[in-house]
């Protein structure tokens, strides 16, 4: 299911495929083995609307979390640029012999941390891990000289600054682990299910394989499939666009 949760993609299209047998399950199958009467027919309008009620509360609520993820995804993207950009105008408080590799180095740093934001390739993205982790061991020696070497005020501010800048990466990659449960998920596909089924098994006449059949497991599956897609910062089309780190380093180049 996690898989699935990260291919928006592919996740929109078996779940429209297993609507569809839901529905035609209801309509073909149950209908059959245990036809609707007539005058129960009020009745199982309340049960149909009350789960389609439950499904739509529960896609607003998921849709909600997957918005509310992905707003505190860009925020932190924001606060990391911010942070390297306040460390790097501080690196002019150091002496001339740590000031200069010190800069290079995090205008080196944002340029992994871009990469790390927009490759998509697994092997890729291990690589720029992998790099990124070096140079924040880099870095961190290179605060930790300083303080060494300027023991006042002026020294802790540097290294304060570069510990913001480390942290605000581990932030960033929380949020990035922070999903929507895969529990919530299971619990709006099952109850999807039933509500495919009991439109299918209420359905009045014949089955209208044009109406009956795709509406509601197209709208069910689009509306899941956007949550997974807001909800994943990797898979789908809808990613956190580095913007305000583009921007700083674009001002470090010049």
């Amino acid at each position: 299911m996690a898989a699935f949760v990260d291919h928006p993609d592919i996740l929109f299209v078996v779940l429209i495929l297993v609507f569809v047998a839901a529905v035609v399950f209801g309509a073909l199958i149950l209908r059959r083995l245990a036809p609707l009467p007539t005058d129960e027919r009020e009745d199982f309008g309340v049960v149909q609307t009350s789960t389609l009620t439950l499904l739509a509360l529960l896609i607003g609520f998921s849709l909600s979390m997957a918005v509310n993820r992905y707003d505190q995804r860009k925020n932190l993207e924001e606060g990391e640029a911010n942070a390297i950009g306040t460390e790097f105008a501080r690196a002019d408080l150091t002496d001339a012999r740590m000031s200069a590799p010190m800069k290079a180095a995090l205008a080196r740093y944002v340029r992994l941390r871009l990469a790390e934001y927009r490759t998509r390739d697994p092997a890729e993205l291990a690589r720029v891990n992998h790099d990124t982790a070096e140079l924040q061991s880099a870095l961190w020696k290179m605060a930790t000289q300083v303080g060494k070497d300027m023991p006042t005020p002026i020294g802790a501010l540097v290294v304060a600054g570069m510990n913001d800048v480390l942290n605000s990466q581990d932030y960033s990659e929380a949020a990035r682990n922070n999903r929507i449960p895969l529990g919530a998920w299971v619990l709006m596909i099952v109850i999807a299910l039933c509500g495919c089924a009991v439109q299918g098994y209420g359905a009045k006449g014949r089955l209208r394989w044009g109406l009956l059949v795709l509406v509601l497991p197209v709208t069910v599956a689009l509306s899941l499939a956007l949550i997974a897609d807001i909800d994943s910062p990797r898979g789908g089309i809808i990613h956190v666009d580095p913007t305000n780190l583009a921007r700083l380093l674009r001002s470090l180049e010049q």
